[in-house]
């Protein structure tokens, strides 16, 4: 049967257009029930359950269906999600509504319809003939929608009856709009809000605290005094926005102080400009990463970024008088320069909510069901939960949701989600580390493995049409200890004419990886592996990433290779790329590869391969370095675990061999080459890499440092920079140009990728490259994968594909890219952190000696090389007479009663771990000398610093 929809559009240029669209009903719409015979059900096809299993109801004992409409599923997905909700069914109604306002919630109900064990069944109720309606004249598109999810309600009970059935399967309608409910009940259907139905559930009373709050915010501020303004409605901030009277940006909250965030607003290049919100009433219920709007204040009203930290302690409502005292003292004795532009959040444009783990705060009334959960992540505000499982959850890292934010309350509210485990714990801590930076996790679904080549493989004539047989060059590769995802191979032998041809080989993972299927998406999803200390998230399924993508020895393996014949002074003199097969003769650690180059009597064809790649690499680099690129410098630490308990036994610095050096000169020339030949075939579609040249004030500490060790840093530009660090060096302190280089790398900015097309500025200050991209890692990067597509394009060695060539898609894939890295590096941090504690665990005190990388206010910042390991010491403690400080921002230094620190001292420290808070244990760093009279030191959460992972240069 054919109806049609007519809509009223209005174009571009402000006219009317009718569009009337061909609408298709069916009356072969099965309705899912596995105990109906009349609807032709399809083999395989998910089905509800002929004998409803579940949780049993008081309120509804027989067996029933499930039929949730739009605001349940939007609102209460953590409870449909839980295992105990089977037998639901999602209206396409609701469906496409829930698409609409949130496409989180929508991809989360797509999969529990897809998991077979929860027996949800999507039904097409807007192409079925008997339960499709029209919108009527004057009706609103909400409450025509609300009325076909009734009209399909009632449809169900009246098509279940008919089932030749013991029992008659009811259907519950659940809804938490009271008029729907209403009508419903008018109607002769059984209807109950989403509470009702959960609290009925006889075995399951835990599943009340998944329950989100969604009461009416008007009416909790009758039953409470008003703490916040009142947020604008969404079409104020628009009109606002657009006239200048409002700014827009991204609300990024201060981890050290709750009561102060900054609002970056985007404009114009010269308009962009960083708004300091302080204060509870002016931050009015803003989350981190919110959009917000915001008002600027007055200039008599700007305030100063304020050095001092205070954590939220979990503030009693009515303690206004703590709160302004707390406020007063970020704005005691500020500097008149220091002001900044300064404002007062007016309204939420778009929420950016998550799930937050942290811990539960128990609290002191007894039998209390209202308690406080603080999150791990410090720049989150407490959240107010209802649960009856507190003494269970007490010592647990949980997940709670956030529902929403009422006028009259200090603290959002929200909901309990999920209990992850013992806090401490290896594999908790490893679970919350990878859920607070976004790093999907979850195992490959069977859609993405069913992409994966079947096994056994082996390469085929097929195959071999289109590639190089380059299966007799000495090919090796050269890594770390341990690595099983080989990315990249070598090799370098002697031409007829003297001259060297020097091949870069590379996995070949986009042959397996075609554009658009499921196991594509995935790893575009995923964008990167993250490392951590004793676990590896794959980007690509194990059977790729360890086995046939991987590069290992004498075993025959597709690559995509960049190949240059060179002179002996390392000058290309042709290049050119090759999809490939090929065989590699060794893999060899840095350390073996070291030994082979340094070994008097190896002479064979792999040793010979090395030696000539060591040698031009030493001519690669100094010329690179000649033109101006960066050697940056930074600790990174490797643990020792044991075999048994698997808990780090000993901590180390890296020592990085020459062979490391080899290894990184030639995949910085392939990203180069192919940077080149990618944009030279696709001007406007190339995916490259850049590095923006910093701001000249990111350079003031390191220009400041030096000076007061009587050395003259230049920053004007990289090679004025890598020179005057060449030449910074004392002969009494042979550390001063390590730790300069240190201080260098964070003033740095965060390399990028980007669309050549959407871009005009291509420069790498860190490598001082006109242009490059990531060609030599596709295992572990998605960008690379991109980029092997386009470089098969140009060689026409594969053909193209819609979205290749689609700048702003790949500006979105780019967007995605640079966001999935940089949770990666913040992964890899928070993971040596946490072995870093249990390594200190055991220790007791450790005494050490350390350097001071930066002097604050009332602390020194220092570094202590043996562990890679960063802290500060604190000269004031809580509780404690404050000593006499002194601070010099010029200099820099800080003189503690009679004892002045400079920058690059040496000291020497105890450390030692502080396991009081059990939800932010600490590193904690004592002075011992120099001694300072009447100085107790505290301490501060530990920093790491990871060199290949974290240095923005490549």
């Amino acid at each position: 049967m054919l109806t049609s929809r007519t809509f009223l559009k209005r174009t571009r240029a402000g006219a009317v257009m009718k569009v009337v669209r061909e609408h298709y009903l069916r009356e072969d719409i099965a309705c899912g029930a596995a105990a109906c015979e009349q609807c032709g059900q399809q083999p395989g096809e998910p089905r509800l359950e002929a004998q409803p299993s579940g949780a049993a109801s008081s309120l509804c004992p027989a067996p029933h269906y499930l039929l949730p409409d739009t605001n349940v599923l939007l609102h209460q997905i953590d409870i449909l999600e839980d295992p105990v909700i089977r037998n639901v069914i999602v209206l396409q109604t609701v469906l496409q509504e829930v698409r609409k306002r949130s496409a989180p919630v929508y991809k989360r109900i797509r999969d529990v319809i897809a998991d077979p064990e929860k027996h949800f069944y999507s039904f097409t109720n807007e192409h079925h003939r008997e339960t499709y309606i029209e919108q009527e004249q004057g009706e609103t598109s909400n409450d025509r929608n609300d009325k076909a999810i009734r009209v399909a309600a009632k449809w169900y009970d009246e098509h279940l009856k008919k089932i030749n059935n013991k029992e008659i399967i009811q259907v519950i309608l659940l809804t938490n709009d009271r008029n729907n409910k209403e009508k419903a009940v008018e109607e002769g259907l059984t209807a109950y809000t989403c509470e009702e139905y959960i609290k009925s559930l006889i075995a399951n009373p835990d599943l009340v605290d998944r329950l989100a709050c969604v009461s009416d915010e008007g009416k909790e501020i009758e039953s409470g005094r008003i703490i916040f303004p009142e947020h604008l409605p969404l079409s104020k901030l628009q009109q606002g926005i657009k006239s200048g009277i409002y700014f827009q940006g991204t609300f990024r909250a201060n981890r050290d102080n709750y009561l102060e965030a900054t609002v970056w607003v985007y404009g114009d290049a010269e308009e962009n400009k960083e708004i300091i919100i302080q204060g509870l009433k002016n931050l009015n219920r803003a989350v981190h990463e919110d959009l917000v709007a915001v008002e600027l204040l007055a200039k008599d009203q700007w305030v100063a970024p304020s050095s001092v930290v205070l954590q939220d302690e979990g503030q009693n409502e009515d303690d206004d008088e703590n709160e302004e005292e707390k406020e007063n003292t970020l704005k005691s004795s500020v500097n008149k320069n220091m002001l900044r532009p300064s404002g007062r959040v007016v309204g939420i444009i778009k929420r950016n909510w998550r799930p937050f783990c942290g811990m539960l705060s128990k609290s002191q009334i007894k039998e209390a069901r209202r308690h406080l959960f603080t999150p791990a992540d410090r720049r989150i505000p407490r959240i107010r939960i209802e649960t009856r499982q507190a003494s269970t959850l007490e010592g647990q890292r949980i997940i709670v949701a956030i529902d929403g934010w009422p006028r009259n309350s200090r603290y959002p509210n929200g909901h309990f989600v999920k209990n992850l485990g013992t806090a401490g714990d290896k594999e908790t801590e490893t679970e919350v580390l990878l859920l607070e930076h976004d790093v999907p996790h979850q195992a490959f679904s069977q859609a993405v493995l069913s992409f994966l080549p079947k096994m056994p493989w082996s390469i085929t004539e097929e195959d071999m049409k289109f590639r190089e047989d380059l299966r007799y060059l000495c090919v090796c590769s050269v890594d770390p200890p341990g690595c099983t995802d080989i990315d990249d191979a070598l090799h370098c032998r002697e031409l007829e004419n003297g001259n060297l041809e020097v091949g870069v080989h590379i996995a070949d993972v986009s042959h397996f990886i075609r554009p658009g299927n499921a196991l594509d998406q995935e790893s575009a999803k995923r964008g990167t592996t993250v490392y951590l200390c004793e676990k590896r998230i794959d980007m690509v399924p194990e059977l790729l990433s360890s086995n046939l993508c991987s590069l290992r020895s004498n075993v025959d393996r597709f690559a995509f290779s960049c190949i240059w014949e060179m002179n002996h002074n390392a000058e290309i003199l042709k290049t050119r790329f090759t999809k490939s097969v090929i065989n590699s003769k060794a893999s060899l650690t840095y350390a073996e590869a070291q030994m082979r180059i340094d070994s008097a009597s190896m002479q064979d064809d792999i040793t010979t391969s090395l030696r000539g790649l060591n040698k031009l690499a030493k001519v690669l680099k100094k010329r690179r370095i000649d033109n101006g690129a960066l050697t940056l410098s930074s600790p990174e630490v490797r643990f020792h675990i044991d075999s048994e308990t698997h808990d780090p036994i000993d901590l180390q610095t890296k020592e990085l061999k020459e062979t490391n050096s080899l290894v990184e000169e030639f995949m910085l020339l392939a990203n180069v080459s192919v940077a080149k030949k990618i944009h030279e075939e696709f001007s406007e579609y190339a995916l490259l890499r850049k590095h923006p040249a910093p701001p000249p004030s990111n350079y003031d500490i390191l220009v400041k440092a030096a000076k007061s060790k009587n050395l003259e840093i230049k920053t004007d530009s990289a090679k004025a920079l890598a020179d005057t660090l060449d030449k910074a060096e004392s002969p009494d302190f042979p550390y001063l140009n390590t730790l300069l280089r240190i201080l260098a790398t964070r003033c740095m900015m965060q390399a990028v990728y980007f669309c050549s097309g959407m871009d005009n500025d291509f420069h790498h200050y860190g490598l001082a490259s006109p242009i490059y991209t990531h060609f030599t890692s596709p295992i572990r990067r998605y960008a690379d994968i991109i980029v092997h597509r386009l470089l098969a394009v140009a060689i026409e060695a594969d053909s193209t594909y819609p979205e290749l060539t689609d700048k702003h898609k790949l500006a979105d894939l780019c967007k995605n890219l640079n966001y999935r890295h940089k949770m990666a590096q913040y992964a890899q941090r928070a993971s040596v952190a946490f072995h870093t504690q249990l390594f200190f665990k055991n220790k007791g005190v450790v005494n050490e000696e350390a350097y001071i990388l930066f002097v604050r206010k009332n602390a020194i910042v220092v570094l202590i090389p043996k562990y890679g390991l960063e802290g500060t010491v604190f000269f004031e403690e809580k509780d404690k007479p404050k000593p006499n400080l002194n601070y010099n921002d010029e200099v820099p230094s800080l003189t503690v009663e009679n004892t002045t620190f400079y920058t690059f001292d040496k000291v020497k420290v105890n450390i030692m771990l502080d396991a009081s808070n059990v939800q932010h244990q600490k590193i904690r760093m004592a002075l011992v000398e120099p001694k300072v009279s009447g100085n107790s030191t505290g301490g501060s959460e530990v920093i790491l610093v990871i060199i290949d992972r974290l240095l923005p240069a490549v």
